[in-house]
């Protein structure tokens, strides 16, 4: 069965998040205390930063992230991602060197064994009081039973030389998974020599693409000539009129978002390393 789901008109209607954290000279300047007397503790600065979970060690038992778990620590006092299959949101606080996670909201995707296995180490993990410690771009979060997640930042997906593997599919304001059965199938690749290869589902195709900008400008696609039926055959529908033509694009770290000027497009993921 496929979701849909209403969304606002600019789909990436994220926040662009800034770093926190005073300087730590005029913090000392001003003589701020906290209520106890002892001078203020500078947050750590973990908010406006994509952290990709690298290890989560749980009961002394560590295991490597699949790929697809990171974790985004908001300005508004809440922290999201993906525990490696499924999404969460959480309310998050960050005091000093300290950040305290409450119970999360999460999807309910089913998971393979082994991601599924990761997924639940991560979540016990990322809860309660979790001490950070920030050494150049390396986060560690330790909970008070001492289970340690390892986080690496990771800056946005370049949009030149990624392969972008389509995840949703989008007309005007309404956004739908990819049917069962076609997940994974399309994806594609924007060169430097001007040119995007890939495929759309059933055929393998390329063409020209004039980039300026956020701006798109494709020419004829030309594809291999396999027969698509039943839902292989609308995937590949819908994405030759989104890449017919003018279209706009918009990355959000691991993201890609692309629409056409009547409303039809889709996003689409960097593939998991």
């Amino acid at each position: 069965m496929r979701t849909q789901l209403s969304v606002p008109v600019t789909v990436l209607a994220l926040l662009a998040l800034a770093a926190c954290g005073a300087d730590s000279g005029s913090e000392a300047d001003s003589g701020t205390r906290t209520p106890g007397g002892k001078p203020a503790v500078a947050d750590v600065p973990l908010t406006g930063v994509f952290w990709t979970v690298d290890t989560v060690t749980v009961d002394g038992k560590k295991t490597t992230s699949p790929g697809d778990a990171y974790v985004e620590v908001t300005t508004k006092d809440r922290a999201q991602g993906n525990f490696g299959c499924n999404q969460f949101g959480a309310k998050a606080a960050l005091d000093g060197e300290t950040l305290t996670v409450g119970s999360a909201n999460m999807t309910e995707i089913g998971c393979e064994k082994p991601i599924q296995d990761f997924e639940n180490s991560l979540r016990e993990a990322f809860t309660g009081r979790l001490k950070a410690e920030l050494v150049d771009k390396k986060l560690t979060l330790t909970n008070e039973k001492g289970d340690v997640i390892g986080l690496v930042s990771e800056p946005p997906a370049p949009f030149i030389g990624t392969k972008w593997t389509v995840n949703s599919l989008q007309q005007q304001d309404t956004v739908e998974s990819l049917p069962p059965g076609t997940d994974k199938n399309a994806h594609l690749t924007f060169a430097k020599d001007g040119t995007v290869t890939g495929n759309l589902g059933c055929n393998d195709f390329n063409a020209t693409v004039k980039v300026s900008g956020t701006q798109l400008t494709f020419g004829s696609i030309s594809s291999t000539r396999k027969m698509c039926a039943g839902t292989s055959g609308q995937v590949e529908a819908h994405l030759l009129k989104a890449l017919a033509g003018q279209a706009t694009y918009e990355i959000h770290q691991r993201g890609l978002f692309l629409k056409g000027p009547d409303g039809t497009g889709f996003s689409a993921v960097k593939a998991a390393r």
